[in-house]
């Protein structure tokens, strides 16, 4: 079973998230993380100014989910423009040790490939930030997807570009494909650090943590991990319904066991 571990608001999840990466750094100064995009992971990545701020991060390195096909690099949406806005440049991390697949459309047959050497250069991602669709998607991987997927294209579902549309001019604008870790590779981390903040979340969040483990929600998948780590919100956690456990798991925990 996942920990879950339920907060007020979404800005302490960031805090107790960002806390952990901050020790794990200190433990490891060429910690490898794998970084989760969109409004999910934020309260992590704002949390995490203050908590490096006396911290050596020049030898961490980091591996994106995943990034949208056929969009120019530049394009202010694109997740390297993204990662480097609110991630590499914020934080002050080496840009040269922080990856993203490649989705241009020259080379995206063996983009997957190549994205997958890279990761096992690194010796694996240590710790995987996610977050989860209204779909139970996490990465892109959308309903439908192998648990033992490896890092390739995929389709996006109409659902999935509706939701992201609101980070482009019009709904059009957001690409049909993207190139994504697999369900199997991100199921090779060595922890996973599910993020879920709002009510939207509330029904994929309760599928992938207590309902059966199935491609339908590909969220799912975390049952599956020996280190999991769920933290949400207490809008996200409405539909749970265990929640009263995990509140009282949570409070008994004990403390050398970390995140």
């Amino acid at each position: 079973m996942a920990e879950v571990i339920i907060v007020p608001r979404s800005a302490e999840g960031g805090n107790l998230v960002a806390s952990e990466i901050a020790r794990r750094i200190r433990a490891t100064p060429d910690l490898v993380l794998g970084l989760a995009t969109g409004s999910t992971p934020l309260p992590v990545y704002e949390a995490l100014r203050p908590a490096l701020a006396e911290v050596d991060v020049s030898g961490v390195r980091g591996f994106a989910l995943d990034e949208y096909v056929g969009l120019d690099p530049a394009h202010p949406q694109s997740y390297r423009s993204v990662i480097a806005r609110e991630v590499v440049e914020p934080l002050g991390l080496d840009p040269a040790r922080i990856r993203v697949p490649d989705g241009r459309l020259d080379g995206i047959a063996h983009a997957g490939e190549v994205y997958e050497a890279a990761i096992m250069d690194a010796g694996g991602i240590a710790l995987q930030i996610l977050g989860i669709g209204t779909d139970g998607h996490i990465g892109f991987n959308e309903p439908g997807s192998s648990f033992a997927s490896r890092t390739r294209v995929k389709t996006l579902t109409e659902q999935t570009r509706a939701d992201n549309a609101r980070f482009f001019a019009s709904p059009d604008e957001v690409p049909m494909h993207c190139i994504t870790q697999g369900l199997g590779t991100i199921l090779e981390a060595g922890q996973l650090v599910l993020l879920a903040f709002g009510r939207s979340k509330a029904a994929a969040l309760a599928a992938a943590v207590e309902g059966p483990v199935s491609a339908s929600v590909p969220g799912s998948a975390i049952q599956l991990h020996p280190h999991v780590t769920v933290v949400v919100d207490e809008d996200a956690a409405a539909e749970l319904t265990r929640a009263d456990y995990y509140r009282y798991a949570y409070a008994n925990k004990p403390t050398w066991q970390g995140l």
